[in-house]
């Protein structure tokens, strides 16, 4: 089994970098913290980088995880090529532009792009925000699976992700003590759904939703309160149709906690009321 000890950073690809950069520093709140051969490096925490921007493909989405070690990866990349799966082991120079010392690449049977990195780079200095929208921690992404059932086995059995909950057959997986990591997305390709900063307090949510709305930037749920971790969210777009969350107070879970299985009903999603577009846990052949 491969160990996943840390998340470390979204590689996006967008159609205009310097509008999208605009509205990760003004609106989200991030720290541009470099910019090296058309890659824009950002962040919310103390962490080198949490996102990496870079003109291209709206739809190249690629994570980045963190192993132990360089035993670890090395046995991660025989695990995954006894699995059947294509590795790459990137050069030095693409590890600098992961910020990282090393790194292995492959797909999961979903078409998603993992980096699994070896010692990321820390920051030398605090995070500095855009604005103060309260971002205390990169925390997790929602991810878009093509068979969420046979992705929850892949995460579960050749990583240490194991189930927190389950909303109708999408799975939230985690390696550590936080609810979840990722929440699986039910989809007819790859990419990530969205990516969820933690703030602080109920008081951020709520006043990044109004300064958000005065912004017009479109709001997709929320404010509410996730059933399933008990997080108070908003969830927003920004360039590119990526989806952007705000979070606080998810739940803690350890090996005792036994996952619930959950409806697919605004309930369920939002013990609020608030009303999402369930239609992103309806995907294609989802519930057959």
């Amino acid at each position: 089994m491969i160990d996943v000890v840390g998340f470390r950073y979204c590689r996006l690809g967008t159609a205009n970098l310097e509008e999208t950069v605009k509205f990760a520093t003004e609106m989200i709140g991030l720290e541009v913290v470099g910019r090296e051969n058309g890659f824009v490096y950002m962040r919310g925490d103390d962490r080198d980088h949490n996102i990496c921007y870079f003109d291209g493909d709206p739809m190249d989405h690629t994570l980045g995880l963190e192993l132990a070690g360089f035993d670890e990866l090395a046995g991660a990349e025989s695990a995954l090529s006894a699995a059947g799966l294509d590795v790459y082991r990137g050069t030095e120079e693409e590890a600098a532009a992961r910020r990282c010392m090393g790194y292995i690449n492959f797909k999961d049977p979903s078409g998603n792009s993992i980096d699994l990195t070896v010692r990321p780079f820390a920051a030398g200095r605090r995070y500095f925000p855009g604005r103060d929208a309260g971002i205390d921690e990169f925390s997790h992404i929602g991810l878009c699976v093509t068979d969420p059932r046979e992705a929850e086995k892949f995460w579960s059995e050749v990583f240490n992700f194991r189930t927190s909950d389950w909303i109708g057959w999408s799975a939230l997986m985690t390696f550590d003590e936080v609810h979840h990591r990722f929440a699986l997305f039910p989809s007819d390709r790859p990419g990530i759904q969205h990516i969820n900063f933690q703030v602080t307090e109920t008081d951020d949510v709520m006043r990044s939703n109004y300064f958000l709305r005065d912004h017009q930037v479109r709001i997709q749920a929320g404010p509410g309160r996730h059933s399933l971790s008990g997080a108070r969210f908003l969830y927003f777009y920004g360039p590119d149709e990526m989806i952007y969350e705000y979070s606080c107070g998810v739940r803690m879970v350890d090996d005792s906690w036994r996952a619930r299985q959950f409806p697919v009903n605004d309930a369920s999603f939002c013990a609020w009321g608030s009303k999402p577009d369930l239609s992103v846990l309806e995907g294609p052949d989802a519930g057959e």
